[in-house]
């Protein structure tokens, strides 16, 4: 059966008149802030305290958009006579914004947890050259980064925490059980 002529142009208006007539949500942006999803992927926040400076995340960087510089200190020893440590302490960590792709790929190759997702959108400049931002920046974006989500109550037990809570079920097992006495002679009495 051939199609009636003009029947897509008559859907088409179709659609058409029902938008025409529906409300318009227009949200006056600055004005009225947006209501962001929850984990939006905003900028990329620093929690400072838990970088090591192993430069994992420039080196994973497909767009080479993270700077890091750092330098060695020496920890005296913990002990006497124990030998002194050298650890990195960070001196530079910023983010060039106009070169990140928003990929996250920095995120989730760190293995500290120093890097995370803010909802923080508001960092337009003028100048492109100021997109790059210091690692003051970062971590004033950290203090906006939500809690993670709650975890599933129906959700598998993690290994670890099973395997840790046999261990302490068997020792609490095995400290319960009387302690077989010394002598021989008791037993047989």
């Amino acid at each position: 059966m051939a199609p009636i002529p003009g029947s897509g142009l008559a859907k088409g208006l179709a659609v058409t008149l029902r938008t025409m007539t529906k409300k318009t949500v227009t949200e006056q942006y600055p004005d009225a802030q947006p209501d962001l999803p929850p984990r939006t992927r905003g900028v990329i926040g620093l929690f400072e305290e838990n970088c090591t400076v192993c430069m994992l995340c420039a080196r994973e960087c497909p767009d080479w958009c993270i700077y890091i510089d750092s330098h060695k200190e020496t920890v005296p020893a913990a002990a006497p006579g124990g030998r002194e440590r050298s650890r990195n302490v960070l001196d530079r960590f910023a983010i060039d914004f106009s070169l990140c792709m928003y990929c996250g790929i920095c995120i989730e190759v760190c293995p500290f947890d120093a890097l995370f997702w803010s909802p923080e959108f508001e960092y337009a400049e003028t100048d492109i050259r100021d997109l790059t931002h210091e690692r003051d920046k970062l971590r004033e974006w950290m203090w906006t980064v939500p809690a993670p989500p709650a975890l599933d109550p129906g959700a598998e037990e993690p290994k670890e925490i099973a395997t840790a809570r046999k261990t302490a079920e068997k020792l609490a097992a095995a400290q319960a059980e009387p302690a077989p006495s010394a002598d021989p002679r008791e037993e047989e009495s």
